[in-house]
């Protein structure tokens, strides 16, 4: 089970300076999408060089193109691409033939997905390794939670494996991890918390069964 850090609201300094503070605690650094679409892709490759020895996730949340914007974020060393579960199968298709070419790897967000236990089995045809399930940012004062959903993935799933991503915390990750995930991804839960080091350092201690 592996801790991803959604790196989101912040500038490229003040991640560098966050994921220093908790690599130990970290496994996936996230690039998301305000950062691509503030920079480009040029924090995927400082990020990479930076901490080689994590895995860099570039979410692109691709929609089209696949193939084409997929392979510029392998290029610039992304080790996971994001494709959306609302994309076309050939869009998705893209990314996954992009992915073996660099030897890398797919995440699909199944952000929006509305017939999720039949959307699964068909994306997972596609041969993608994840599949995430994720609570819009703009929902989740809510109350919705990824819990459901991340159920029915689990129960479905034979060959990809389950994500989640979306206002996870430590009061909440307790519940995700009886479930079994391979990626819980958290954002805030971390970089807003008012020590982010403890609260990452429990988050990874809760993961490990401690």
């Amino acid at each position: 089970m592996k801790l991803q850090l959604a790196l989101d609201v912040c500038t490229i300094e003040e991640g560098i300076d966050l994921v220093e503070s908790v690599r130990d605690y970290i496994d996936i650094i996230e690039i998301g999408t305000p950062l691509i679409l503030e920079h480009g892709l040029r924090p995927v490759a400082l990020f990479k060089e930076r901490f080689p020895e994590k895995l860099i996730l570039a979410d692109a949340k691709i929609m089209d193109a696949g193939e084409h914007e997929a392979k510029l974020c392998f290029a610039k060393g992304a080790d996971i691409v994001t494709v959306l579960g609302v994309a076309h199968d050939s869009t998705i298709a893209g990314v996954v033939k992009a992915a073996k070419a660099y030897g890398k790897q797919v995440l699909v967000d199944m952000i929006d997905v509305h017939e999720v236990r039949s959307r699964a089995l068909e994306i997972e045809k596609l041969g993608v390794d994840y599949l995430c399930v994720h609570t819009a940012f703009d929902i989740q004062s809510t109350g919705v939670n990824p819990l459901d959903e991340l159920r029915l993935i689990t129960s479905v799933l034979t060959t990809g494996k389950a994500a989640v991503a979306g206002g996870v915390k430590v009061a909440t990750v307790g519940d995700i991890v009886k479930e079994k995930p391979e990626i819980i991804v958290v954002g805030g839960g971390i970089a807003s918390s008012l020590d982010p080091v403890v609260s990452a350092k429990r988050i990874k201690e809760i993961m490990e069964g401690k």
